[in-house]
């Protein structure tokens, strides 16, 4: 007898309730024009890694306890004066994550990490780019379980992305909120 495939919280919530949810809402005529998750993207900039070389090996640990999947090193593409940045100079830190680990996180990330906000009235719904993606912003990374408050060196924001196969905003918003984004009122 074959044992039985885990399937995560989320992932089952939007096969039985988020798919036909959104057929009805929406009129599809057939499964495969549900929009889905695809992935999700989390990065974040290293500006003091002149300074401290050391930042890289803790930011990558922190990101690594955060996600369960190791980063990549993102490099800068052009040399900006200003900025004092090279090119190739090791500028950010950024995971993308697909399938039970994307799940997870957004899990986590919803039930868990939001709430812990300060003053958290929800997040907004404005954030779209017009093709069905949705971007965060977070201040910091203590919102994370996994993150002890006295290890850590330096207090990063990140960006999370969320990236679905929805050809619209508004169908990438109802697929979200049907996932359980708390979006602001």
């Amino acid at each position: 007898m074959a044992e039985k495939e885990y399937k995560n919280r989320v992932r089952q919530q939007y096969e039985t309730e988020v798919v036909p949810y959104l057929m009805k809402k929406f009129g599809y005529s057939t499964v495969m024009q549900c929009p889905k998750l695809v992935k999700i993207v989390i990065n974040t900039g290293l500006g003091d890694i002149k300074d401290n070389a050391k930042s890289i090996q803790t930011t990558e640990n922190e990101i690594k306890l955060i996600t369960g999947q190791q980063p990549i090193l993102t490099k800068a593409k052009k040399s900006v004066a200003n900025f004092k940045v090279r090119e190739g100079q090791n500028i950010g830190i950024k995971v993308t994550l697909r399938g039970e680990r994307m799940y997870e996180f957004y899990d986590k990330f919803v039930s868990i990490a939001l709430p812990r906000l300060r003053d958290f009235r929800g997040v907004s719904d404005k954030s779209f780019d017009g093709r069905g993606n949705y971007a965060l912003g977070l201040k910091e990374q203590l919102i994370f379980p996994e993150i002890t408050y006295d290890q850590v060196e330096k207090i990063r924001g990140m960006d999370v992305c969320f990236v679905t196969t929805a050809n619209t905003d508004e169908e990438a918003r109802e697929l979200l909120r049907a996932l359980g984004m708390p979006f602001k009122k």
